[in-house]
C-alpha cells in the first residue's frame, strides 16, 4: 500500500528520495488491509546463530584494524535493530487500525486508522534512518581496509629491525648486516608512504562517515517531529468528553478534517530538505580533500626489480661512492 507517496516493501512503485525531490503523489488515507483479514504480518523471532566461520573473523583481523572491525560489527547490529523497529512500527500501525475498525465507534475507527497512517510513516522514517547508518558504516570500511593494507608494511619493518638486533648481538661483524640495513631503509620508506596514506584516508573518511550518520539523525528527528505534530492534531479531533449512561454521543463529523491533516503531513514531508551547510571534505583552512590530492601526497613506490633503490638508499650509496673516491685520491697523492 502507499503511504504519503512512499511505496511499501513488496510493491513495484518507485521509492522517493529522502529529500522528497522525486515525490510520487499516491495518497492512501488508510492502513487497513483490503483483503478483509484481521491478521497482520508478524516478524519472526530472532534466533541465536550457532558457531560459524564468520564468527572467527574478529579474532583473525590484523591488530591495526581489529578495533575498527568491532565498531563496524556493532554498527551492523545497530542497523538491524532500527530496521526491526521500523517493521514493528508498521505492524503496530496496522493492528491499531484494525482494532479501531472493530470497536463500532465511528470516531475511534477513523482516528485510529489515520493515526495508523502516521505511525506507518514513522516506521518508514526509521527504515530510512537504518539505510543512513548503513551508508556511514560502509565508509568506515574504507578505513578498515586501509589499516589492513598498512599492517604488513609495519610487520615487515619490525621483522627486519628485530633480525638486525639479533645479528648485532650474535655476529657483530656479519656481512648480512649491511644487506639487512639496506632492506630496513627500503621497508621504512615504503611504510612511510603507507602511513601517510592511512592518516589521509582516516581523517577524510572519519568525517565523511559521521557526517552521513549525523545527517541521517537530523533527517529522522525533523521528520519525526513533523509527523508527531500532525498526529497530535488528529487526536484533537476525537471528542473524549464523558457521556452519561443512556445519552447518545454526537455523531462523528471530522472525517474531512482528518484527511486534510494527512494531506498537510504529506506536504510538509515533501517540502523537507536536508541541511547542506556542512561540507565533510573541508579541512580547518577550508581546503577540500580529494582522492587526487591523496595520490599526489602518498604515491606508492614502484616494484623493486633488483635495480630500484629508494631515495634514502640511493643517497647512502652515493655517499659511500664519494667516500671511496676520496680515499683513492688521497692514496694516489701519497704514492706520488
Amino acid at each position: 500500500m502507499f503511504i504519503f507517496g512512499k511505496s511499501r516493501k513488496g510493491t513495484s512503485a518507485e521509492r522517493p528520495s529522502s529529500s522528497g525531490s522525486s515525490f510520487v503523489r499516491h495518497r492512501a488515507l488508510s492502513v487497513r488491509s483490503k483483503n478483509g483479514g484481521g491478521g497482520s504480518t508478524q516478524t519472526s523471532p530472532t534466533h541465536r546463530k550457532g558457531f560459524t566461520f564468520a564468527s572467527l573473523r574478529g579474532s583473525i583481523q590484523p591488530e591495526l584494524s581489529r578495533k575498527l572491525y568491532r565498531v563496524i560489527k556493532s554498527s551492523n547490529n545497530l542497523v538491524s535493530a532500527h530496521e526491526n523497529a521500523g517493521r514493528e512500527r508498521t505492524n503496530i500501525a496496522t493492528q491499531l487500525s484494525e482494532w479501531g475498525e472493530q470497536t463500532g465507534d465511528d470516531g475511534v475507527s477513523d482516528i485510529s486508522d489515520k493515526v495508523g497512517v502516521i505511525l506507518s510513516e514513522l516506521g518508514d522514517v526509521e527504515d530510512n534512518y537504518a539505510h543512513g547508518l548503513e551508508d556511514a558504516r560502509g565508509v568506515l570500511k574504507t578505513i578498515r581496509n586501509t589499516e589492513k593494507s598498512v599492517q604488513p608494511s609495519r610487520d615487515s619493518k619490525a621483522k627486519i629491525a628485530d633480525e638486525i638486533q639479533k645479528i648485532k648481538v650474535k655476529e657483530p661483524q656479519s656481512t648480512r648486516l649491511v644487506i639487512l640495513e639496506q632492506e630496513l631503509i627500503r621497508a621504512e620508506a615504503e611504510n612511510l608512504v603507507a602511513e601517510a596514506q592511512l592518516t589521509n584516508v582516516t581523517r577524510q573518511k572519519l568525517k565523511e562517515a559521521y557526517a552521513a550518520e549525523f545527517a541521517a539523525v537530523i533527517e529522522r528527528a525533523e521528520k519525526q517531529i513533523i509527523l508527531a505534530k500532525h498526529g497530535r492534531r488528529l487526536l484533537t479531533l476525537l471528542d473524549d468528553s464523558p457521556v452519561t449512561p443512556g445519552d447518545a454521543r454526537e455523531s462523528y463529523q471530522e472525517g474531512s478534517a482528518a484527511r486534510q491533516i494527512l494531506n498537510d503531513a504529506e506536504d510538509d514531508l515533501r517540502k523537507w530538505e536536508p541541511d547542506l551547510d556542512f561540507e565533510p571534505g573541508a579541512g580547518p583552512a577550508g581546503r577540500v580533500a580529494t582522492p587526487e590530492r591523496e595520490v599526489e601526497n602518498a604515491r606508492p613506490l614502484p616494484v623493486d626489480d633488483g635495480n630500484y633503490m629508494t631515495p634514502a638508499v640511493a643517497k647512502s650509496d652515493a655517499a659511500d661512492a664519494e667516500l671511496r673516491t676520496g680515499d683513492n685520491v688521497h692514496t694516489t697523492g701519497v704514492a706520488a
